[in-house]
């Protein structure tokens, strides 16, 4: 936490987190945000949701800036009659009945992406908000209901394995769809200076296999910047690596030589790691950046879970673990690569650092355990140090982004966050209020 909280803010949070029978926590209960702008909502022909239903997305035209960010949502993926019925929960594909005509105002779109906000928004009561270095910028908000990472590009029918359930048809639609926004936001906007381009969990994935075409087609006359939200896009030339079974399933079940005929060398399909180097050989004067919790159990199990049958969590965490130090051993070598990867926040499973609120996305590359004579040390409850100081996640963005600056921090195994008594309350009452949304 930033500041020691106080004990009557405490209190409060305690009192939401405390299960109520007249209504569920909310979000807007535990958090001090969420965007307000005249959103502008677009719905271009011929882009459709998995359904078959209006693709939308929106868009807010800042009057004092021509920089721009472009959010990719998360949410799951699918790729079978289990995981895109909705069978296998979290791990399916969000959104599977289309983008209503109102989502922007929904809880995700409005409080999800403190960059898109423009403020870390802080907790109600003793921590307030926080204006980001893209506070004012233009806002695009892509929403996501094809379950393809938004790159797919097939029509599937599938068959429920049991034979109890009529066949689904699901369109992979998202490919066509990044592409159509892409063409209007440059009509739309011909001349921006800065350009983000960022996502989280499936929006991340997103990111990177988006940049290029979005980076040639808005042309910002600045700089671009690539920000993925653990949405890794992990190295698996072959067999031996754990992400590999993975990448051979979506390659066919989204057709994915959609987008692979578009993206030139070093990439190479046949290894989708390889597009972490080509974006930093093909752009070397943009930066990119790369962001993950060490101990996320969402993605992780997205990756691992239903080709490993009977792994444990532990078994997936390991598998994680490894296949990001291949990530960050293949992106070190390259000037225009930064990351910020902390060990763990107890909220939404250690999965994204950039939503909802940045409390406990900080990383310290020398925290350790107190030594004996550092017990007394405030704060007393706190167990772990950081003797070189901690980087706040909104920090790393104003470095990055604001000032240009190449930053890498990786965080040891820690369990800070965990003792954090401010976290002990924020933390559940967080994750109830994602539960209900």
């Amino acid at each position: 936490m930033k500041a020691r909280t106080p004990l009557l803010a405490l209190a409060a949070l305690a009192a939401l987190a405390l299960p109520s029978t007249s209504r569920a926590i909310g979000i807007e209960d535990v958090v001090d945000g969420g965007n307000t702008y005249p959103w502008v909502r677009v719905e271009l022909p011929g882009t459709i949701c998995s359904d078959g239903s209006q693709y939308r997305f929106w868009y807010y035209d800042s009057p004092t800036s021509n920089n721009m960010v472009i959010s990719y949502e998360g949410g799951g993926a699918c790729w079978d009659y289990p995981s895109c019925s909705g069978q296998t929960g979290i791990l399916g594909a969000a959104n599977p009945n289309g983008i209503p005509v109102d989502y922007i105002t929904q809880m995700k779109a409005k409080f999800v992406s403190p960059m898109i906000n423009g403020a870390d928004p802080g907790i109600t009561l003793f921590r307030s908000k926080t204006n980001l270095v893209t506070n004012g910028w233009d806002m695009v908000y892509m929403p996501y209901c094809t379950g393809d990472v938004h790159v797919g590009n097939r029509v599937v029918t599938y068959t429920d394995p049991t034979g109890q359930n009529p066949p689904l048809t699901f369109r992979h639609n998202g490919y066509n769809n990044s592409v159509a926004a892409l063409n209007f936001l440059h009509t739309r906007f011909p001349s921006i200076g800065k350009l983000l381009v960022t996502g989280f969990s499936a929006g991340g994935v997103a990111t990177n296999t988006i940049f290029y075409q979005a980076r040639r087609t808005l042309q910002p006359t600045v700089k671009a910047y690539l920000l993925n939200d653990s949405g890794p896009v992990f190295p698996a030339p072959n067999s031996s690596y754990a992400s590999y079974q993975l990448h051979q399933t979506i390659t066919v079940s989204w057709n994915m030589a959609s987008l692979f005929s578009q993206l030139p060398a070093p990439f190479n399909p046949a290894n989708y790691g390889s597009i972490n180097q080509m974006v930093a050989q093909q752009f070397p004067s943009d930066l990119m950046a790369y962001t993950g919790y060490s101990s996320d159990y969402n993605f992780s199990r997205f990756s691992y879970e239903r080709f490993f049958p009977g792994i444990n969590q532990a078994g997936i965490l390991a598998k994680w673990r490894q296949d990001q130090t291949n990530l960050i051993n293949q992106i070190k070598n390259y000037s225009n690569w930064s990351y910020h990867v902390p060990w763990h926040r107890p909220i939404n499973d250690s999965h994204c650092v950039s939503i909802i609120t940045f409390i406990g996305s900080h990383a310290c590359p020398s925290v350790r355990k107190k030594k004996w004579y550092e017990a007394l040390e405030f704060p007393w409850s706190q167990s772990w140090k950081c003797p070189s100081g901690f980087l706040p996640f909104e920090t790393f963005l104003q470095n990055w982004v604001g000032s240009n600056q190449q930053k890498r921090t990786i965080e040891p195994e820690n369990y800070y966050n965990n003792e954090d008594p401010g976290m002990q309350i924020i933390g559940p009452a967080i994750n109830d209020a994602l539960a209900g949304a």
